[in-house]
This record gives C-alpha cells, structure tokens and sequence, in this order.
C-alpha cells in the first residue's frame, strides 16, 4: 500500500498498477535519487527537467490564482508548528539528509491529488530547518505524469504558475547507487545519461519520468511572481532566464500530448 503512495504522490500510479513493462520507482529508488540531487550544483539538470509552458494570460486566470492563495494560507497557518504537521499525517522526506527546502508529505493527500485538486490540501508542505526547528516557507501540490498542460491549467492558471517534471533519468544498475554521489555523475538526475541508448549501453534502467507533475506556491510572499516562483522552487537546480518559454515537448522520454 505505501508503494502505491508514493507512486500517487509523484503522478506514477498507473505505472504502479499496470507496470507495462517498465520497472516501477521505489521508496528506495526515490531516496537515493534525492540524496543525488541535493549533493551537487546539477550540471546536467536542463536534460532532466520539463517545465510547463507560461501562457498568456486569460480573462479570470489572476483571479483564479489569487482564490488559491486566499484557500491555501489559512489552511496553512496551525502548520507554523510542525509537529502539528506530523500529528495531521505529514512525514518528512529525508529528513537526515541536508536539503535547502524540506518536503513534509502526506500521503493520503497525494493520493487525493491525482483524483482532483483541493488547495486546502497539498501534497507536501516546505520548509527550511533552523538548528532543530522548522519554518514553513510554503506548500506543493502535484498531478498525475500523464496530465496535459490544459488539465494543469485547469488546477493551476498556466499565465501564472509553471508546473515541473524530473525527467530522463538512468538508474544505475544494482549495487552502483553509490555513482550518483560522485563528482561527475552519469546515473541519476544530475547525471550525464540522459537517452535511454546512452542508458541501456551503460547498463541502467531508462525512467522517462521519476516523478509527476508538481507546482510550489509561496502564499506569504508580496507579490504574484513571488507567490508562483520558479526560479524558488528550482533554485538549486540551474535555469536559462526567468519563467521559461522553452517547449520541451521534444525532449527524449517526453510522451507527446
């Protein structure tokens, strides 16, 4: 069951359950892939990440966007503390690994997320540890890897916020996880394999995509950009220029919608 979890958390339950073939991500998998990512300055992260195209904006999208928040925030509020956050069923992820944000997730709300879309209820809430305390930054939500843009854009106005995928990523064969902590890396997503021939001549396990769609929202920031920021929820992972209008829609792994 908890497999499934985590699978509904990252949008991958249909893998879960129908697996095609395609070996699945494990809790196990999921942690040495995040411990990967938050050793190093991600050389190779524009081969591994997708974002979602910034639109124009449309009649009602600010609109939209501002009820999120104007939801979100006191929903937000008893998780200050976060052992209210624990009580209520979030867990924290890699909670011993160091991380400049950490994701408290609960479960049960990631199931829920690939089913429909309640602001009051994120996936996962963020924060920053202070010595041995935690301070609540702001919250995730996600949504299913096989999402179109125009059903994110129904949860989330695409004028305003971009979603992100962690994408193409070989898994390193067993016994050679240790790889994806080294100083140059091929395996994981901050590796320099990211084909699946480059991959499968390697010895990996091509994962067109490691986890769902997800989108960070920074309720007590001033202004909108600030709220949605990208360059905040990737900002140890390199980006080209401000809100992207790159359409990776060609990457390799990428399904075409």
């Amino acid at each position: 069951m908890r497999r499934l979890f985590v699978c509904a958390l990252f949008g991958l339950l249909g893998n879960c359950l129908s697996l095609s073939g395609q070996e699945a991500a494990s809790p196990g998998d999921l942690n040495q892939t995040t411990q990967a990512m938050s050793h190093h300055h991600h050389d190779h992260m524009d081969a591994h990440m997708h974002m979602s195209i910034l639109r124009e904006p449309q009649p009602g999208d600010h609109a939209r966007a501002e009820k999120i928040v104007e939801e979100v925030k006191p929903a937000l509020e008893k998780y200050r503390d976060y052992n209210n956050a624990l009580a209520d069923g979030y867990q924290i992820f890699l909670p011993n690994v160091p991380q400049k944000m950490y994701h408290f997730t609960n479960y049960l709300y990631a199931f829920g997320a690939a089913i429909s879309f309640d602001p009051t209820k994120p996936t996962s809430l963020l924060y920053e540890k202070h010595g041995n305390d935690y301070k609540l930054i702001g919250a995730m939500y996600t949504a299913p890897v096989s999402f179109t843009e125009d059903q994110l854009n129904e949860r989330v106005p695409l004028s305003v916020a971009q979603w992100h995928q962690h994408v193409n990523m070989c898994k390193p064969p067993r016994g050679r996880a240790i790889e994806m902590l080294g100083k140059h890396p091929k395996f994981g997503l901050n590796g320099s394999i990211s084909t699946r021939e480059a991959c499968q001549d390697a010895g990996g396990t091509f994962m067109p995509h490691i986890f769902g769609w997800m989108v960070h929202v920074y309720p007590w920031e001033k202004t909108q950009d600030e709220i949605w920021s990208v360059e905040r929820q990737l900002k140890d992972k390199p980006t080209k220029t401000e809100h992207s209008h790159q359409d990776h829609g060609d990457m390799a792994g990428m399904a075409q919608k």
